[in-house]
């Protein structure tokens, strides 16, 4: 990275972590200002991996401010940004990284939903929704109500498993549903409503050939089917509910405005037949389904939703919606439309299909391969929910496409983890690391006593014993008498294929510029550390095999990893979170 870059960097830091300190009247936090600096400097992405340790400097600096000096320094540096802020602090209460929900009642309270079809587990992208509702529900003590619109049983073909997996992301990102509902569960009463809206005059049964209708729809013409009286439609209706038509012969529709300028709102269908069973056994015998939009808002009304948030690409959703709750005289929910989100880092896209696709042609392990942009990938690499949850929150509800940079993701982690994980060392074979190299130690101590933390140094030493000699990886090997610092070890000078130790002043790293490496006994447990470029093998320090599967480790120089499975005789195995 050039110097001139650098600048911008630490620039567009101090900004943005002097906003963040002055609008949350607190310290600046690295993870919270990730994303919007990543979101505004796209060009600072491919070095996402080196930005955390460029700001944490200028975060520490801003830190250090009183208020009047971080509202002096914004002044000088974006003015009319710190009109914004104090701006947004004249018009709003309680201050939050989420904006406040329209016209909230306070005695009736806030019940909001996600709404997730079980077609798979989530990717990373679905993970905004529950972020979103479950901080919501928090903020106003409201209520979460997880619904699985699974009611199409062949082109979004629920898959039985998603449904608890769903449920577990979910809880991964720290939130508990105070109702789980299945929409396949209540088609009786998805029935009822239709036979309320025909007796209401608000649908008919149509049999014209998709295309043919909609030709007619286009040109702003009734179907011949529109003015069928009443118990027509019923007895048409009920043969439908009985399967007596096949898939395509009968749909049932909503009168809306045939004629209205938006073609997508005129007469749409509310329920069609589909010969394919569902997988579940308690909903296999329906062949009568009905579409999202009439499913979806009979529900938000019958499970007493208050707020919904649903992508700016789902307005005509809400308009259809709206047609049918006019004929039953209810009050339509509070909408608050986004734009899609866009995670930056994966070359896999954000699609359930894509990404089941690749799992069934062997491309990818499974839904947690590191590789995979997905919730479960993120929860087995050892990334915490929180982590995940503050940077959705911090992209707020805009109407615009939001980019998710995963390195704020990873500073969150950082700033979750990094006190409690003990170090550990990893060598790494491959080539790009220029191959492992083993040398045997000349004098000195028999064991390396590396600290447990560098921060807390209560916590003791870990000893690594070099009688077996020791690896390192081979671009960290100096030159044939030159010198190279073994961290936790000493220094040691490159003579005869041999490391004769030459003491432990620390000044030849200080003053003389000797390189600090990792290391690891040549004998050592082989590890295989699993990450989203591939799998890289090595030799670890025989400690990491003293902790247990789940546990978190930073393998230093390399970065954060979750032990996997842990064999003594064989390959354990870990998986990278990040830097």
């Amino acid at each position: 990275m050039d110097d001139e870059l650098r600048a911008r960097i630490e620039e567009a830091a101090e900004v943005n972590a002097l906003l963040n300190a002055v609008k949350h009247e607190s310290e600046a936090q690295v993870g919270a200002i990730m994303g919007p600096l990543m979101g505004e400097n796209p060009e600072f992405r491919e070095h996402g991996d080196e930005i955390p340790g460029i700001i944490t400097p200028v975060v520490d600096r801003v830190n250090g401010m009183d208020g009047q000096e971080r509202r002096d320094r914004i002044a000088e540096l974006a003015p009319d940004r710190l009109e914004e802020i104090e701006s947004e602090d004249e018009g709003e209460g309680e201050d939050h990284p989420l904006p406040d929900l329209p016209n909230v009642d306070e005695s009736e309270g806030v019940r909001m939903r996600v709404a997730p079809n079980p077609n798979g587990p989530w990717h990373i992208g679905h993970a905004r929704m529950a972020a979103v509702v479950g901080t919501y529900k928090e903020r106003y003590d409201g209520a979460f109500v997880c619904r699985f619109d699974d009611t199409d049983p062949e082109t979004k073909r629920p898959d039985l498993d998603a449904y608890d997996q769903i449920l577990d992301a979910i809880d991964y990102l720290g939130f508990e549903p105070d109702s789980v509902v299945k929409a396949s569960d209540r088609v009786g009463t998805y029935y009822d409503h239709a036979r309320d809206l025909i007796d209401a005059g608000g649908a008919y049964t149509c049999s014209c050939p998709q295309g043919e209708f909609s030709d007619l729809k286009n040109n702003g013409e009734a179907c011949p089917h529109r003015e069928k009286d009443a118990g027509t439609v019923h007895e048409e209706f009920e043969e439908m509910v009985n399967g007596e038509y096949e898939s395509g012969e009968m749909v049932l529709r909503v009168r809306t405005d045939i004629t209205h300028k938006n073609p997508a709102l005129r007469d749409f269908v509310a329920f069609r037949i589909i010969d394919t069973p569902h997988p579940r056994e308690a909903a296999e015998e329906y062949r009568c389904w009905p579409m999202l939009d009439f499913q979806s808002g009979v529900d938000d009304h019958l499970l007493d939703i208050t707020h919904i948030i649903r992508g700016i690409d789902l307005q005509d959703s809400a308009k259809r919606q709206q047609f049918v709750y006019d004929y039953f005289g209810w009050e339509y929910p509070e909408v608050v439309h986004w734009g899609h989100v866009q995670v930056d880092e994966y070359d896999v896209s954000l699609s359930t299909s894509t990404i089941s696709e690749l799992i069934a042609e062997g491309d990818l392990d499974g839904w947690d391969d590191p590789r995979a942009p997905t919730v479960a990938s993120l929860e087995r690499r050892g990334i915490r929910g929180q982590a995940l949850v503050d940077a959705m929150i911090e992209l707020g509800t805009s109407t615009s496409n939001v980019d998710l940079a995963m390195s704020s993701v990873y500073a969150n982690n950082r700033e979750l983890i990094d006190d409690d994980t003990d170090r550990a060392f990893f060598v790494r074979e491959g080539e790009e690391y220029g191959g492992l190299v083993e040398r045997q130690i000349i004098g000195g101590p028999d064991a390396g006593e590396p600290p447990l933390h560098p921060d807390h140094e209560d916590r003791g030493r870990r000893e690594i014993p070099v009688t077996s000699g020791v690896v390192i990886e081979g671009d960290d090997l100096p030159p044939h008498g030159e010198r190279v610092w073994l961290k936790g070890y000493g220094c040691v000078r490159h003579t005869r294929d041999a490391f004769e130790y030459v003491g432990d002043d620390i000044s030849a790293v200080r003053e003389e510029g000797v390189d600090v490496v990792h290391w690891a006994p040549a004998d050592g447990p082989a590890l295989r550390l699993r990450t989203m470029d591939g799998d890289v093998t090595g030799v670890a320090e025989p400690g990491v095999l003293e902790y247990d599967t789940d546990d978190l480790l930073q393998f230093e120089r390399i970065g954060f990893a979750r032990l996997d499975a842990l064999d003594a005789d064989g390959e354990s195995v870990a998986y990278f979170a990040h830097p």
